[in-house]
């Protein structure tokens, strides 16, 4: 192994920058201060996503560890992905599937509408946001099957589509989605904190937007469908020509005394993680916590970036956020971080002192909705002997979509289980010269 890279392991540097990204965005670190004085009547907390839990944990201290409210005054509940539940007192929390729903997401939604329902005009609604609300609040529209629903689901997850898209789908075949929890709770004040995990930070886009007006229509919803070429249900086809399932818009009564708040964005965790590259040294090139696209792709354009950096001599690190999409071809297992990291691992083999990790701040990427899935995988000079003494083709299990199976192989899955915060990927390359 060439001494470059024995000499300067940065794996440790690597993981610091991930790490300093997620706990920009952690609910402990940032609710306390959006959260407002208690109302006249009661709180109801109502939360969503795969940092659901950790949020209601920390409105649970907030509210109640000093005394700012009777505990009586205060219930609700959180619902979020299996493995990401927190203990709480008031707010219960029910874990439940992502990213195909399941039964435990449809009977919360339910009970989540029917506590929304419950509000007077002197409660509070707290509603707290964050990635992966949309499949853990599950209402499927009239006349749709469960079952129908996530089949839907699981054909917009192998379409390809960028999260916009599919979201736009899923808001015209939900009784929750798209403004419609907003009027259930509608005539109370309805204060959503929401961390962001989409591009651009589009409130509409986050959880699909139960509390925010949709601008989005059944028209966009199936062009969408007829795009990517999905198969739908008779039933998912006529709900998509039903005027009984169009959105909220704006103008819309149930949103007179609704507010909506970002209190973690994907650029800012972004911005922890390029702190620690310039304090080591490097020349930063950030392109954006907004990107989208085929992951491969992707990758393709950062290795030509990367490749002339290194060949300029540069001590560079190159930053990357967002959210990018896989077009299933195989049958193999991962996720877009893996299969980037798996596209570079081919576009870089023996190349030294270059070194990648990526991975998704809420700690799984793709993966059949576990705990324990990988959050993404890293690469460097270790990566590509492993890669010859195993014999291992990048490229064929890159064609395959079985970049975890790669990565097992060569050992270099990233893991860090729940991290109960979103802010989409990041993607760190390291040249060194």
């Amino acid at each position: 192994m060439p001494r470059d890279d024995t000499m300067t392991d940065r794996r440790p540097l690597l993981r610091a920058m991930f790490d300093a990204a997620v706990a920009a965005a952690h609910p402990d670190r940032i609710l306390g201060k959006y959260l407002p004085s208690p109302p006249k009547g009661r709180i109801i907390c109502l939360a969503a996503g795969k940092a659901a839990g950790a949020l209601a944990h920390a409105a649970e201290r907030y509210y109640l560890s000093e005394g700012r409210i009777d505990p009586s005054l205060l219930s609700g509940l959180a619902t979020t992905r299996h493995g990401h539940g927190m203990p709480t007192s008031r707010i219960e929390v029910v874990e439940a599937g992502h990213p195909v729903p399941d039964e435990a997401g449809l009977k919360a939604t339910s009970r989540t509408l029917d506590l929304a329902a419950t509000a007077r005009e002197d409660d509070l609604v707290l509603v707290l946001l964050s990635g992966g609300g949309s499949a853990n609040w599950i209402a499927p529209a009239e006349g749709i099957t469960f079952a129908q629903k996530q089949a839907m689901n699981k054909s917009l997850l192998r379409s390809g589509a960028p999260i916009g898209e599919m979201n736009t789908v899923r808001k015209h075949l939900s009784r929750i989605k798209g403004g419609r929890l907003a009027r259930a709770a509608s005539p109370a004040r309805i204060l959503t904190l929401a961390i962001s995990d989409v591009p651009h930070d589009d409130p509409a886009t986050i959880a699909s937007g139960p509390t925010v007006p949709d601008t989005t229509t059944l028209a966009d919803a199936r062009e969408i469908v007829a795009r990517y070429g999905i198969t739908a249900d008779q039933a998912v086809t006529d709900a998509l020509n039903d005027p009984r399932n169009e959105s909220c818009k704006p103008g819309d009564a149930a949103f007179a005394r609704a507010e909506f708040r970002i209190i973690a964005r994907p650029q800012e965790s972004l911005d922890a993680a390029i702190a620690i590259a310039k304090r080591e040294g490097y020349e930063v090139l950030d392109l954006g916590a907004d990107l989208e696209g085929e992951a491969r792709d992707v990758a393709a354009a950062h290795a030509k970036i990367a490749l002339k950096a290194r060949a300029d001599g540069k001590k560079l690190a190159i930053l990357s956020g967002g959210e990018l999409t896989v077009t299933v071809r195989g049958n193999g297992r991962g996720g877009p971080n893996q299969e980037y990291v798996l596209a570079l691992a081919s576009l870089f083999a023996d190349t030294t002192r270059i070194r990648v990790l990526a991975g998704d701040t809420d700690g799984a990427d793709g993966g059949a909705g576990s705990a324990d899935d990988p959050t993404g995988a890293l690469i460097d000079r270790r990566t590509f002997a492993k890669m010859h003494e195993l014999k291992l083709d990048p490229k064929a299990y890159l064609d395959n979509n079985d970049a975890t199976a790669f990565f097992a192989a060569t050992g270099d899955l990233l893991h860090t289980g729940p991290t109960l915060t979103n802010v989409n990927d990041i993607r760190i390359i390291l040249v060194d010269p």
